[in-house]
């Protein structure tokens, strides 16, 4: 009989962790690595969830020198001489900041452990003046320089993309907090920050030259998330379980967790990289879910995605350079930059420099789009895995009447806070569901004569549709056949089926179109 295995679902303490005998996948070869490299400060960006926490925790007992915690890790093996080093470790994480004192009040409780820890008296209420006053009176008592560990380092500016005020309130307040890493250089050992993204115009990036951002380091591709070397290894007993289950050999299995969880990327040439949080619970609740995607909604996402005017199709499938996915600004707001960074589009291939992004898997694919597609059609009291299966039984019979009747239904009662003038939101709305169904679907197809508003191919059929607004189906259907649309794809050897679509936006629906096959 196979050990019952203790996931730790959510646990974000190293020891904890250790102590209660919870798998833990070993990461730390990689502190070996920070700390042979000579480096001060450091920077690792990652999506939430993706075990940040849990690796500054390890970072925290390793400099601790708790060398009981590691036996049989990798970092057990390091020629280190674990002398205990004094620990700053901050966590941001544990606060909204929707209030200017809310940073205040976090920082408050580990200002006054730190104090009676090291002997200060705070000459000063102001939080920054009395950190600078800790880090030098931890390195005066232990005679080491001290080690500085900030998790979720930008959570009150990400906290406040949406509010001006807010945001700029919280970048001068972190600026002098963190100036101090500078102008207590010769008290410290390591600055280590994790965060969400590399933010311009604040001071911990452009007042230290040479910290280290590893985000995108092939070396450090792994340092979070699992790889599929050790999701075979590591979740060996998992894998059976799932595969006893349902009835699938651990081929199967290991093939859905692949479509299902794995294709993250976070360098031009590192790992494959499966979803930390997804694995453990799936491998907890022994059933296939969409677990990260439901773990906390995209609410940052879609209070800045409403502020761009965004082709979701360009937006899912983009080319960029590194310094546009490295950095957040927010007076030059960047939707590819957020999409990377928050984890709902990855790194897919890197040529000439640039890199190209997609989604990463079924999970982040499924749940991104049912939680965006209500905001441009009626959802709501509807179940929306039988609206995309009837949508699906529709296309691939070629009914499209049926498909363009059920569409007209979904659109009814778009919502008034949707900008109904905009062709581009029809566009977006269409190429969701249409990903949804598992359809391939192309918006703005080109061909020699122009654009098709909507490609959509099955195995039997091709869909060519053009939308019109308050204008008629019969000029949307004759600028298909004007511009012969249907023309490269005749030799193909499916049926081509012409759809001319007009949407009133005075009735916020479909009002009329015409089939022609």
């Amino acid at each position: 009989m196979e050990k019952t295995v203790i996931y730790g679902v959510g646990e974000q303490s190293f020891e904890v962790m250790r102590e209660r005998g919870c798998l833990y996948v070993d990461k730390t070869q990689f502190i070996e690595k920070i700390t042979r490299s000579g480096g001060q400060y450091y920077f690792l960006g990652r999506p939430r969830r993706f075990g940040k926490s849990l690796f500054l925790s390890t970072l925290k007992c390793f400099f601790q020198g708790r060398r009981e915690l590691f036996k049989g890790l990798y970092a057990d093996s390091m020629d280190w001489d674990w002398r205990p080093r004094p620990v700053l470790y901050i966590d941001l994480n544990i606060e909204k900041y929707q209030r200017d004192t809310d940073l205040k009040e976090v920082m408050e409780s580990m200002l006054r452990g730190w104090e009676k820890e090291y002997d200060v008296t705070p000459m000063s209420n102001n939080i920054s003046i009395r950190f600078k006053e800790i880090i030098e009176a931890a390195y005066k008592k232990t005679g080491e320089r001290v080690v500085i560990l900030v998790d979720e380092y930008d959570k009150p500016l990400v906290s406040n993309l949406h509010d001006n005020r807010m945001f700029e309130f919280y970048r001068d307040e972190l600026a002098a907090l963190y100036s101090n890493f500078k102008s207590s250089a010769e008290y410290i050992r390591m600055v280590f920050l994790t965060g969400v993204s590399r933010f311009a115009h604040l001071s911990v990036f452009s007042g230290l030259n040479n910290i280290d951002d590893i985000s995108f380091d092939d070396q450090y591709s792994s340092i979070c998330g699992i790889s599929e070397e050790e999701l075979y290894s590591d979740f060996k007993t998992g894998i059976n379980i799932l595969a006893n289950k349902y009835g699938m050999s651990s081929l199967e299995i290991k093939r859905e967790l692949k479509e299902r969880y794995d294709g993250y990327r976070f360098s031009a040439n590192g790992d494959d990289i499966y979803n930390p949080y997804s694995i453990v619970n799936v491998m907890n609740k022994e059933e296939f879910r969409n677990y990260w995607m439901h773990s906390g909604q995209a609410t940052l996402l879609m209070q800045q995605l409403n502020r761009f005017d965004t082709d979701l199709e360009s937006l899912f499938n983009t080319v960029c350079d590194i310094e546009e996915l490295r950095g957040l600004d927010l007076d030059i707001p960047r939707p590819v930059a957020l999409l990377y960074q928050t984890g709902y589009l990855t790194i897919k291939g890197f040529e000439d420099d640039l890199y190209t992004l997609g989604l990463p898997n079924q999970e982040v694919k499924q749940g991104l789009l049912l939680y965006l597609l209500p905001t441009y059609v009626n959802l709501h009291n509807l179940n929306a895995r039988f609206v995309v299966q009837s949508f699906v039984k529709d296309l691939l019979a070629g009914e499209a009447d049926a498909f363009m009747t059920r569409l007209k239904s979904l659109f009814a009662s778009v919502p008034y806070d949707m900008n109904m003038e905009c062709e581009q939101n029809l566009h977006n709305a269409l190429y969701m569901l249409m990903l949804l169904l598992g359809i391939n679907v192309r918006t703005e197809y080109r061909t020699s004569n122009g654009r098709i508003d909507l490609f959509i191919s099955t195995d039997r059929y091709y869909y060519i549709i053009e939308i019109k607004l308050d204008r008629s189906a019969q000029e949307a259907i004759g600028q298909i056949n004007s511009k012969e649309y249907a023309l490269p794809f005749k030799t193909d050897g499916k049926e081509i089926i012409k759809i001319g679509v007009n949407f009133s936006t005075k009735a916020r629906t479909i009002s009329d179109w015409i089939i022609e096959k």
